[in-house]
Parts: C-alpha cells; structure tokens; sequence
C-alpha cells in the first residue's frame, strides 16, 4: 500500500485530527446526509444514523490522532462504506428479521476497501485496549492516564506526590499487567497477525 499515493481527500483525516470545526462542518455537510438516507432507508432513523456518524468519525479521530490512517481514495466512498458497514452490523445484532438493503450501486474500489479493513482492525485493537485498561485497578489507570498525557516521569511522579522510583517501577508493573491480559485474551492473536 506504500506506493499508493495519498488521496488529496486526506485532508479531512488531518482536520479531523486537528478537531479542525471548518473541516468537521464539511463532512456534516457534505457526507452525513447520503448516510442518514442510507440508514433511513434500511429500518433505521435519523437518530440511528446520527449515532453511526458519531461513532465512525470518533473511530477516524483515534485512528487518525494515531497517525495510522492514510487515505488513498475519496473520502466519501470510504466514510460511506465505514458507515454503511456499521449500521448493517447494527441491524445485525438487534434484529432476527430479514434486512432489506435499498441503495444505489456504488463503486468502490480496492484501496476503500483496503482501507476500511485497517480501521476495522484498529477499531479492534482499540476495543481490546480499552476493555484490558478497564479491569487495571484505579491507581495503575491514573498512572497510566498520566504517563500518557506528561512526557516527564518526574513531573507524574511529582502530580501523584510519589517518588521517580516509584513512579516507574509501578508504571513498568501496570503495563506488564496491561499487556499480559492483551496477550492472553481471545482474538489477540488474530489481531497480531494482521
């Protein structure tokens, strides 16, 4: 995929990592209303398709504030098809009836695809993440929390009022635990092989 060149649509992924408001209006404005019709269309309602917006583009945002999303197609095809994916999966998980899929054909070509693969994967790794993290008692969370926020070790070690030794020897604990219930949990190696 390196030698696909970036989409100038790359730009939304950027604005959306900057929290740029023109460039967040824009998308509103130029994308959400094929994903509300879409979702509208196929059992669902406005407030359902707000919710599936809301989640893709906060699934964009961690992902492009990773630096790990580079776009090599149009920015429509692919939020449209990060989109569609969601609520069909949605409609998936609460519903047993049969679904009826009305849109319009659309090409999409392989990079879209490609690239919804890679966010479905982060997604997934995200959701391990945090699922790991979750169960990490509340001072390992702060610790952690902190450490990623502040560069420093001093200066955490100087917010909590413990010492540097402390500090990194009870970070090095919290993220060995981290990591060993990520290594241990069911689909880790599915995700480490992609």
């Amino acid at each position: 995929m390196n030698k696909t060149k970036t989409h100038p649509d790359q730009k939304y992924i950027e604005g959306l990592a900057a929290n740029d408001s023109a460039i967040i209006k824009s998308i509103y404005k130029k994308f959400v209303p094929k994903v509300v019709t879409f979702v509208m269309n196929n059992s669902g309602g406005r407030d359902q398709a707000k919710d599936v917006v809301q989640e893709v583009l906060i699934l964009l945002f961690n992902q492009a504030k990773a630096g790990s999303l580079r776009l090599t197609c149009p920015f429509d095809a692919y939020f449209f098809l990060l989109c569609k994916r969601k609520w069909l999966n949605e409609l998936k998980k609460t519903s047993n009836k049969e679904v009826t899929i009305l849109e319009d054909v659309l090409s999409i070509n392989e990079s879209a695809h490609e690239l919804i693969g890679q966010t479905e994967e982060f997604d997934e790794k995200q959701q391990l993440f945090d699922t790991m993290f979750q169960k990490l008692g509340d001072k390992c969370k702060e610790l952690l929390k902190l450490s990623f926020e502040i560069k420093s070790m001093e200066e955490v070690a100087e917010k909590l009022n413990v010492t540097y030794g402390y500090v990194r020897k009870k970070k090095s604990l919290c993220v060995g635990q981290l990591t060993q219930w990520i290594q241990e949990a069911k689909n880790f190696n599915s995700l480490k092989n992609n």
